[in-house]
């Protein structure tokens, strides 16, 4: 068994698709399949595997020196920040790009919808059982709004075609212009920012993060958007400068934010975002969705089939670049 070659499933069976592992087993009938999430039992049997899904602890890749393709559970790769000698392991790593683009994409245009209504603010009445009077200037229509969507991966692009489904405006930055996307009517930059940003409505960032991308909005990118806008972030917390948000949105440049990440989180009670009646708060929950496994698992079977016929996979990760 020393060169048995292994395919590991580090998966919860229960929360997958029944027959899991015998659609890899008939896959792949010349390798083992290990299904553990114990860090034990990969330890022990870490140089024979060869493949691995979903739970892998992230320290032994160093030590799984037959590793040749790891198909993480997840989208975003920054968890690499953490491990940095992995980003030059020979390994291919391949994320769950596109199992988020229904939920979170959903998620955005329903912050949308609820801050341009003004349902916080009714939601708050209702909960202390008050008649909430609604006022012309709580209220707004996204309707011919300009949004602009920081990063144009499987949610952003879903994103922007729900935008200009309803009548609005999309701009798409990307790091490749040149790649168009469904529903984008312009597309621009990275080093574009600053001059969309005046002319900018809505801004919703989708970004990883990356060294590239930390605090891709800070003071400077808030004094330079226009007055009003309305700020999304469903990427990942610290691509904002909170504290540069908070003076923003204090001071009215910014009229009101939906935020499911956080540059700290759980999000600390001392944070004047609690207190911000304009500022709506979810709790980094906008990828969640009971068809989550099921569509990780399809991603997983469509490159193990790749894999096996020595075919590119699907959603490879550039571990230097972190996504």
């Amino acid at each position: 068994m020393t060169d048995q070659h292994i395919i590991h499933l580090g998966i919860d069976l229960k929360a997958y698709p029944d027959g899991a592992v015998e659609r890899v087993r008939s896959r792949a009938p010349d390798h083992e399949i290990l299904v553990t999430t114990d860090r034990r039992q990969i330890e022990a049997r870490i140089d024979q595997i060869e493949v691995s899904l979903a739970r892998f602890p992230h320290d032994l890749f160093e030590s799984a020196r037959r590793l040749k393709w790891y198909q993480q559970a997840g989208a975003g790769a920054d968890w690499l920040n953490r491990y940095p000698a992995v980003r030059g392991l020979p390994f291919t790593l391949t994320s769950a790009s596109g199992v988020h683009a229904i939920p979170i994409s959903e998620h955005m245009f329903g912050f949308l919808l609820a801050l341009a209504r003004a349902f916080p603010k009714a939601v708050r009445g209702q909960a202390n059982g008050v008649w909430t009077r609604i006022d012309d200037e709580d209220i707004y229509e996204i309707a011919g709004k300009r949004v602009l969507v920081l990063g144009l991966g499987a949610i952003g692009e879903r994103f922007a075609r729900l935008c200009a489904a309803n009548d609005m405006e999309v701009v798409g930055l990307r790091r490749n212009p040149q790649i168009p996307a469904a529903g984008v009517g312009k597309m621009v930059g990275m080093d574009e920012l600053h001059d969309e940003l005046p002319h900018t409505d809505i801004v919703a960032s989708t970004l990883p993060l990356t060294s590239e991308t930390h605090h891709f909005l800070g003071r400077e990118e808030f004094d330079l958007l226009k007055d009003g806008a309305i700020v999304v972030n469903i990427g990942r917390g610290a691509t904002i400068d909170e504290a540069a948000l908070v003076d923003a949105l204090r001071s009215g440049k910014v009229r009101a934010a939906g935020l499911d990440v956080f540059e700290t989180e759980p999000l600390p009670r001392e944070s004047p975002l609690w207190e911000m009646e304009q500022v709506l708060i979810t709790a980094h929950y906008s990828g969640l969705t009971p068809k989550y496994n099921e569509r990780v698992f399809a991603i997983f079977q469509d490159n193990l089939d790749r894999y096996l016929r020595g075919e590119p996979l699907r959603n490879v990760v550039d571990k230097a670049l972190g996504y």
